[in-house]
């Protein structure tokens, strides 16, 4: 039996559906656009937008996935363990290569679709959905830049945090399409996706030694990003938001939800981050600092789901889903490694939810995808249509 995530009244809420973006970044503007308006003219017009939108994602999916094999528990750049052999160079190379490649075929893909006619609902769910993904494993891949201590970087604690400020962020901005219609895109992806491919090249230039020094007043490196990631929320990201969810009640050009409907999508996301918090506080076998790199995983991918939800809710102009069936066994599974009071235990239960919360989501996102490509009679991949 097929399993059919969307409903109805979603899927009819896509025939509905009109693109409404508005993107006021002076780098992206003056920057970046004409570059991928120039860019966009050479790839051949048979090419699928979701096709360069996915083989981003792979790309960005495959730097995480060399700095997990090369550096698994981010020892490799921290001078306290030297036991751990250095990352080579040629790892952040690639990785600034594979991340410009990933940033520049998300920002072209929406162009090329444009261009061929090939423009709807699909793609954007598509490309967000990934970019979701994304969210959390780009800084946890950056991660491995200063490793994790306290030197010259940040322990996996506080890394949790960032980690967290980050996604919260990028549901933010799609908590304020779900309110106004619009999707205002923040300044601050084009900076970091730019400033972290930046940094990455320069350790490839001259090693990951580059990053690690310590400022007038004591701030080290990782203290310096740790405060520019939250002042960056704070100063152009989390005033945008509300001020722009003001005037679309002032002018009443949103949604016009009433509060209780309006703070609905908060719910699940809030909710996961004090699961995630409740485990690293109370953890028997200090999980946050035996395996950080799984825990960042799960808390990548189940948010991800959850904001997934919410863009399905925002493009389809239906209710936001309370509650995320996905928090059920998580919970079940946080509460199951806390009273048990077993580190081996509690290790064990973490790589079964994060190979079942990574399952799930992929089941999830293959099966929306497969649902909207039925309904809209279209193929994912390809810009011709299917035959009857």
């Amino acid at each position: 039996m097929e399993v059919e995530y969307l409903t109805k009244e979603q899927l009819e809420g896509f025939d509905k559906y009109k693109y409404s973006c508005k993107d006021t970044g002076p780098l992206s503007i003056y920057v970046m656009h004409p570059f991928w308006n120039w860019l966009v003219q050479f790839f051949p017009r048979w090419v699928a937008p979701n096709l360069m939108t996915f083989s981003g994602f792979i790309l960005a999916v495959v730097t995480f996935l060399l700095f997990t094999w090369k550096d698994y528990s981010f020892y490799a750049s921290d001078p306290d363990h030297p036991e751990y052999p250095a990352l080579p160079q040629w790892t952040f190379t690639v990785a600034a290569l594979f991340l410009f490649l990933a940033y520049t075929l998300d920002g072209i893909d929406g162009k090329q679709a444009r261009r061929t006619g090939s423009s709807g609902p699909l793609g954007e769910l598509f490309d967000h959905g990934l970019d979701s993904f994304t969210a959390g494993l780009i800084p946890v891949s950056a991660y491995s830049l200063f490793g994790r201590g306290s030197k010259y970087s940040i322990i996996p604690f506080r890394m949790f945090f960032i980690l967290w400020n980050i996604l919260y962020n990028f549901y933010l901005s799609h908590w304020e399409k779900y309110n106004t219609g619009v999707l205002f895109l923040p300044w601050g992806y084009d900076f970091s996706m730019c400033g972290t491919i930046l940094m990455f090249l320069i350790a490839g230039v001259t090693g990951h030694e580059s990053w690690q020094f310590v400022l007038p007043g004591g701030i080290t490196t990782g203290l310096m990003f740790e405060i520019l990631i939250y002042n960056m929320a704070l100063v152009t990201n989390i005033p945008v938001i509300l001020y722009n969810i003001y005037i679309s009640y002032k002018d009443k050009t949103g949604h016009m939800r009433t509060f209780g409907e309006a703070m609905r999508p908060l719910v699940p996301v809030t909710l996961f981050f004090f699961l995630t918090l409740m485990w690293v506080i109370y953890s028997p076998g200090n999980i946050i600092e035996r395996d950080p790199r799984a825990v960042f995983v799960i808390i990548s991918t189940i948010f991800s789901n959850i904001c997934c939800r919410l863009i399905v809710a925002q493009m389809s102009n239906t209710r936001c889903e309370i509650f995320n069936w996905i928090l059920v066994p998580t919970t079940f599974i946080i509460f199951l490694c806390i009273w048990m009071n077993s580190p081996m235990i509690e290790l064990l239960l973490t790589y079964i939810l994060c190979i079942l919360s990574t399952s799930a989501h992929i089941h999830y996102g293959t099966h929306v995808v497969q649902q909207m490509c039925k309904h809209f009679r279209i193929n994912c991949f390809s810009i011709q249509k299917p035959s009857d």
